[in-house]
């Protein structure tokens, strides 16, 4: 460790390496651990007037827990569907577009690395970051006009005779989908582009010269060898998918309910702050069990996607 250190500042040099740490320190510490800190501790409190916080009333609880669990005591069911429900769906709902992106990304990656060539591959990066200068509510609200009732691709459908009526994109939530699956792709694209253009192409050649149909390729090469990029675009796919709430607050339809909605309610509508930092506690710890699992079984180590 001391000799990391060492070489870390040997290579920046004492300024630059200082300056880093203090950014790092300040990042993680001030901007993101410390936030997280108060939001559990917040999430143990009973939801008093300022008058009772730091009383004898201001103890710890599991109360915000249970109820999201088990709704209220006069509920007749057995565990709260409602929210329970909604965040099942949050999440099965960002697995699914998680594997769309990586779906539609990786031959995206794999031509931007391994087949295009000078202009044209800056040209497609170009056309890849462009539209992301346009701020995300704006892409949103794009998306809400392209497919609505009476938006551009029902014109179309109609004008080509697909169909006799407007399919309503918006209340089947296939608009959502789109926009949340849109919204990452470059998460998606870059990290798996970075590991398969460090890929020898004297391997991909290789197996040509020995008769190896192309899914081979991928499935024996290709994919093992940027598996840590996959693991990395996948992870932050996954996660921002299911702590999104632009998209499904615009895109989503009537009965579209997000989890990250219900914290959102609790927050600024229910004016209960501790109850919706259970609820975001909640969604942040289910959601990195699950990528750590996730890993575990693929056989992805943690920080292997950072090398």
């Amino acid at each position: 460790m001391i000799q990391y250190w060492k070489n870390f500042l040997l290579k920046n040099g004492t300024g630059i390496s200082v300056f880093l740490m203090i950014s790092m320190v300040v990042w993680l510490g001030l901007l993101i651990i410390m936030p997280q800190i108060v939001m559990l501790d917040f999430s143990f409190r009973f939801n008093l007037p300022p008058a009772d916080v730091g009383g004898d009333k201001d103890v710890y609880t599991l109360s915000h827990y249970k109820f999201m669990m088990f709704g209220s005591e006069q509920a007749s069911d057995s565990y709260n569907v409602v929210d329970v429900g909604v965040f099942l769906r949050t999440l099965t709902t960002a697995f699914f577009v998680t594997i769309f992106d990586l779906i539609i990304c990786y031959p995206i990656a794999y031509y931007l690395a391994q087949v295009a060539k000078g202009g044209w591959a800056r040209l497609m990066v170009l056309a890849l970051i462009v539209p992301y200068w346009v701020n995300e509510l704006l892409r949103a609200f794009a998306f809400k006009i392209m497919l609505g009732s009476g938006g551009v691709l029902n014109e179309f459908l109609l004008w080509a005779g697909f169909t006799d009526i407007p399919i309503d994109f918006i209340r089947e939530n296939y608009a959502l989908y789109a926009g949340l699956g849109y919204a990452f792709i470059l998460l998606m694209i870059f990290p798996i582009y970075n590991a398969i253009e460090s890929l020898d192409k004297n391997q991909i050649e290789a197996a040509r010269d020995l008769g190896a149909p192309w899914w081979r390729i991928h499935y024996r090469i290709v994919i093992p060898f940027a598996k840590p990029g996959i693991t990395s675009g996948a992870t932050m796919v996954f996660m921002l998918t299911a702590g999104a709430l632009a998209a499904p607050q615009i895109l989503g339809g009537p009965s579209s309910l997000w989890f990250t909605q219900i914290i959102y309610q609790w927050f600024n509508q229910g004016n209960n702050w501790q109850r919706g930092s259970a609820y975001g506690v909640f969604l942040l710890f289910s959601t990195i069990i699950i990528v750590l699992v996730l890993m575990k079984v693929f056989k992805c180590k943690l920080g292997e996607d950072m090398k």
